[in-house]
């Protein structure tokens, strides 16, 4: 292996010969990547010192020529705040930006720094979710969002900016399983449950958020004992002592419907 100014020649299993690149900065050693052309080596090397060395040069003007743009971000934010995150994490000073790709960008509070700094991002349709002990884990869970939750239904951003996950602009409106808030005809606020049989079931509509979420649970017990063996969730209902559960639970009224199903 032979090394020439952060950057080394060296084969693959193969014997097939590349570059990698790397740059010290604050007595970081910060690797820039591999390369095949020892041209496009040279010019990652000159293009990462150029960015540690100009603080000019920020995420939303920026566009990289041969380093990857999300090594980009982890230099500038490191070259500014001293801080540096693998991710492509900029900080600022009450939330930071993860730059997803260049066009797209989210936001977040700075108390999820941590998290984010070591959870990488990722997006499949349209669901983002980071990889958490093996498991795809959504990230509009960590807002008491359940999966599959619809936006303007469920929950909403209260800015209409969709990428804005701080805490005060992402709002829950139905955090449990089977309940959907309507509005009765004096335009009070209710809550309308469902359960998904063979087909959506109403099982009744409630004044309380944690009466329709406990209805819901009962409804599952109901359809479970008639014979259907779905993997049905249970919600669990936060504020309530055992006692206080068992005695909505018993109750509440629930659809005759749910009675007399045909397995």
């Amino acid at each position: 292996m032979k090394k020439e100014c952060g950057i080394y020649f060296t084969t693959k299993k193969d014997k097939t010969p590349y570059y990698r690149v790397s740059i010290t900065f604050q007595r970081k050693h910060i690797s820039l990547g591999s390369f095949m052309d020892k041209q496009d080596a040279q010019n990652a090397y000159w293009e990462a010192k150029e960015l540690l060395s100009d603080s000019s040069l920020l995420p939303d003007d920026y566009i990289p020529r041969f380093l990857k743009f999300e090594k980009c971000i982890t230099l500038m934010n490191f070259r500014d705040h001293g801080i540096y995150i693998k991710n492509p994490i900029y900080i600022m000073p009450r939330f930071f930006y993860y730059y997803y790709t260049k066009e797209t960008v989210f936001t977040f509070d700075i108390d999820d720094l941590f998290y984010y700094a070591n959870h990488k991002i990722m997006k499949r349709g349209r669901h983002l979710f980071v990889s958490d002990y093996g498991m795809q884990v959504n990230i509009l869970n960590r807002y008491g969002i359940r999966n599959y939750a619809v936006q303007d239904r469920d929950y909403y951003f209260a800015n209409h900016d969709s990428n804005d996950f701080r805490y005060s602009n992402v709002i829950c409106i139905n955090p449990y399983f089977g309940v959907s808030q309507i509005k009765n005809k004096a335009g009070i606020c209710q809550y309308k449950v469902k359960i998904h049989i063979n087909g959506d079931y109403v099982v009744g509509i409630y004044d309380e958020l944690s009466q329709a979420a406990i209805a819901y649970n009962k409804a599952v017990d109901i359809v479970k004992k008639q014979g259907f063996n779905k993997n049905y969730d249970f919600n669990y209902v936060e504020g309530i002592s055992p006692s206080e559960y068992a005695e909505i639970y018993a109750n509440c009224p629930i659809s005759e419907k749910l009675y007399h199903l045909m397995v």
